[in-house]
Order: structure tokens, then C-alpha cells, then sequence
């Protein structure tokens, strides 16, 4: 199986120890971030990863040389000259996963969780979507909305109201709010709705699903007790350690 890490972000929620380092190698209970999202991979099944890099890059370079890659095939798609964010690093990392049916699971770096990955993926496969979004109840400003049949119809800002994609009218009977994971499983067909000239450089991957989720099929994967903690802004780190031996991550 194959997966994707989005490690090349800039980490500014974590100054000042991302102004010598890049957000990957934080360490969480005594192991880089990136550690713990390789090693919940490899042991979900997954033997092939491709992660991006971009801020202080050379760094992750020889972190994993220095682990032999942990025993897994690991390739780089190298930001380094531009960071593309999440919708542009899933595209500029197409020849990775393009070439095949298989599909691929993303996983943002600073996501720690108690998912059973593998259930996900297989999730995907049998939902036949383009792709399967990782969703809960957990509280936030900004919700994704699905219908009854678990399909992606839009986004809203609950503190301003703000909705998408254009045009979209919410119904709170009519959809189900979720809050998003930053854990997803794609399917390599995605890249043919990226292009276009819209869906080039730089962009958001959550912007993308939005503006297509009437064309194409995106899933929520609900998991109605989900024990997450985004360890990507200073004020989770500090309380990372005891989520993560609580996960007996």
C-alpha cells in the first residue's frame, strides 16, 4: 500500500522551534513527528511513501538516511523551491501514484490519532469514491457538510458564515456536519480533474474538493469517538507526550 506525508510546511504556529528545524523533526515524546506518522504506517501495512519537503528539507533527508528509511521504500518530492501546499504536493507527487488503480493515503505530518488506518483504506476500496475524507464530531469553527450518503456537498465558517463552493445554499436539515482530519485516502483518478488551469502551482487540496465535489464523488469516513490532536501549534505539543502514551504510539 502506498501513503503520502505532508511534512514540508513552514511550521509557523510552532516559532521558535521551527526557526532551526524544519515541523517534521519536532519531537513528540521523545521521536520527530514524522517518526510517529511513518511508524503508524508501516505498521497499518503500508510499504511505499512518498513525503515532501520544503523548509530546512535537507534536514528530513538525513533523518531518514540516518533510519535507513525505516525499512520502507520512501521517495521525496522535493518543494524546496516552492512550496505548493496541500493540493499542489498531491499533484506535483502524480508520477508516484498515477501509473496504477492503487490508491494512496495522505496524511498530514502533525496529525496524531487513534485511527486504524488500514480500516480506512479499505473503506475507500469499498466505496468506490474518488476520495475518503477522515471526519468526526469534533468541535471547530469551520465544518465540512455531507449528505445522508456520506458525499461531500460543501463547507461552512460557522463564525462568519462564510460557505462553499459558490453558489451553495446550507440546509442544517439537509446535512451533517464533520470536522476534517488532515487523513485521507485518494484514488490516482483525482488527477484528472486537476487539469485544468485552475488546479496549477500552488493550492489547497480542500479548496479543490469543494469546487468539484459536484462533478465527482468525495466520502466522509466518520468516526463518531475519534481521538485526535493536531500537534502543529504550540499549545497541543505541550500536552502531545501524554495523547501519545495514551495511544501507546
Amino acid at each position: 500500500m502506498k501513503a503520502m506525508i505532508f511534512a514540508a510546511g513552514l511550521g509557523s504556529r510552532l516559532k521558535p522551534l521551527t526557526d532551526t528545524m524544519p515541523k517534521a523533526l519536532v519531537p513528540v515524546a521523545g521521536r520527530p513527528m514524522l517518526e510517529h506518522v511513518i511508524v503508524k504506517l508501516k505498521v497499518s501495512g503500508f510499504t511505499e511513501i512518498v513525503i515532501n519537503i520544503h523548509h530546512f528539507g535537507e534536514q528530513i533527508l538525513d533523518f531518514l538516511k540516518a533510519n535507513d528509511n525505516f525499512g520502507l521504500t520512501i521517495h521525496i518530492s522535493d518543494e524546496r523551491a516552492l512550496l505548493l501546499d496541500t493540493g499542489g504536493g498531491v499533484k506535483k507527487a502524480r508520477s508516484f501514484f498515477e501509473n496504477s488503480n492503487e490508491p494512496f493515503l495522505v496524511h498530514n505530518v502533525d496529525i496524531l490519532s487513534d485511527i486504524d488506518l488500514k480500516e480506512l483504506y479499505e473503506s475507500h476500496l469499498q466505496n468506490g469514491g474518488v476520495a475518503t475524507l477522515l471526519a468526526s464530531r469534533r468541535k471547530t469553527s469551520r465544518y465540512l457538510l455531507f449528505d445522508v450518503e456520506k458525499k461531500l456537498c460543501g463547507w461552512i465558517n460557522k463564525d462568519t458564515g462564510q460557505v462553499k463552493p459558490e453558489g451553495f445554499h446550507y440546509d442544517e436539515s439537509l446535512y451533517q456536519e464533520y470536522a476534517f482530519s488532515g487523513i485521507h485516502v485518494l484514488s490516482p483518478a483525482i488527477f484528472q480533474w486537476m487539469d485544468t488551469s485552475r488546479w496549477e502551482g500552488k493550492f489547497s487540496i480542500m479548496d479543490f474538493y469543494l469546487a468539484t465535489c459536484r462533478q465527482t464523488n468525495f466520502f466522509s469516513y466518520l468516526v463518531e469517538n475519534l481521538q485526535l490532536i493536531d500537534i502543529g501549534k504550540s499549545e497541543t505539543l505541550a500536552k502531545a507526550e501524554e495523547f501519545v502514551k495514551g495511544l501507546n504510539l
